[in-house]
């Protein structure tokens, strides 16, 4: 029997951890799912464990060498080793961007693991809407970590599918980061469409994502990237995705979506350079929603990803997501459960909100500027040169 929803989770994802003074910390993990549950929008019954990816699993994108090299760090003497940390290097590893840490791998492996267990929920029609908030680690590449990423569950969880479905799959991709890991994977199969909207690479790692990169061969115009400019806000990004994705699902025709939800473009991130609110993490939540259903069957498949203002930012902009998934939408209304604040307001130096929505005195007060949204919409009209059938 099929139930409309699952939220995978593990208490373990708080493995991956980088140290107390890294920005991706695994703190909005815990309490992305503590606000879930205060608003009654996440029961037990929705729970689904996973379990750690295989070597089989990781070998879809990864190299061994590279799988063999993050193995390496499993107790507090190899995360001081000079010799291994000197080769670790290599692979992206050991950097103020990927510190290691004991038992490294099989934290990663457990976030691939969670993207794994929902798409093999999505494929065998055990569950329509499937969410790892674990997930989302789009910059690991085959032979080396990235961006805070190990392993990309992303790419790892698209291969598979592509290999036990004959599904074409889209992905969606609304971090402040380019998914450059997933688009590498796959920059020339034209069965999988790949779509990112992210703030510029003039201005913020990983540097890619220009709009002329559309795919190679035979995924020509299958990758689809849409540079934002910094300072672009809510209207100006949902003119956006609404303006090329409806267009692109419709030629593409998909069976599966497969959507990141890094929220770092929010105004208070610390690491980006957009005025997203929650508003827009909302409404991109709804509309991808909707286009499951409209083309996909309601199939959907959702990660989260960026998300660096932990407490006051993630967990409101995840639960607004679930809270479309299991078709309860939370709306400009509803309240953030002073339960909720009671419990995490000592962990954050500044109040925690008290709307899902964030209010319009929240919001930074440097004006909206016209020229901006003319720059995006430029780059709009510059895809389409290259992409003629958006």
């Amino acid at each position: 029997m099929t139930q409309l929803s699952r939220f995978v989770y593990s208490p373990h994802y708080t493995q991956y951890d980088f140290g107390p003074s890294h920005p991706f910390n695994p703190v909005r993990l815990l309490a992305t799912k503590s606000l879930a549950e205060s608003t009654k929008l996440l029961t037990d019954h929705d729970l689904v464990e996973p379990d750690l990816a295989t070597q089989n699993d990781l070998l879809l994108i990864h190299h061994p060498e590279y799988i063999h090299m993050v193995k390496q760090f499993q107790e507090d003497a190899d995360i001081h080793n000079p010799a291994l940390l000197q080769t670790a290097e290599k692979y992206g590893l050991a950097t103020e961007d990927n510190p290691v840490f004991p038992k490294m791998h099989q934290a990663a492996a457990l976030a691939v693991g969670g993207s794994l267990a929902a798409a093999r929920m999505v494929a065998s029609g055990e569950s329509l809407h499937t969410l790892n908030i674990a997930g989302g680690l789009h910059h690991a590449k085959a032979l080396s970590a990235s961006g805070f990423c190990i392993y990309n569950d992303v790419a790892i969880s698209i291969k598979w599918l592509r290999q036990n479905t004959a599904w074409r799959i889209v992905y969606i991709d609304t971090d402040a980061h380019h998914g450059d890991g997933v688009q590498e994977a796959f920059y020339d199969d034209p069965n999988v469409l790949t779509i990112s909207l992210h703030e510029t690479g003039q201005y913020l790692f990983p540097g890619t994502g220009s709009v002329e990169e559309i795919g190679v061969g035979s995924g020509y115009g299958f990758c689809l990237n849409i540079p934002m400019r910094p300072y672009t806000d809510d209207e100006s990004s949902l003119e956006i995705l609404e303006a090329i994705v409806p267009k692109a699902l419709e030629y593409f025709q998909p069976d599966l979506i497969i959507s990141q939800h890094g929220c770092d473009g929010h105004f208070w991130d610390p690491l980006t350079d957009l005025l997203a609110s929650t508003y827009f993490y909302s409404r991109a939540a709804a509309l991808i929603h909707d286009w499951a259903h409209q083309y996909t069957q309601g199939r959907w498949l959702a990660v989260g990803g960026g998300g660096y203002e932990l407490l006051r930012v993630v967990p409101r902009a995840w639960v607004l997501l679930w809270s479309h998934m299991i078709h309860r939408p939370l709306d400009y209304d509803s309240v953030v459960p002073q339960s909720w604040i009671d419990q995490w307001q000592p962990y954050s130096t500044l109040p925690l909100p008290h709307h899902f929505i964030d209010r319009p005195e929240d919001r930074p007060t440097t004006p909206r500027t016209f020229a901006i949204s003319e720059q995006n919409r430029q780059t709009i009209h510059r895809l389409r040169q290259l992409v003629t059938w958006l």
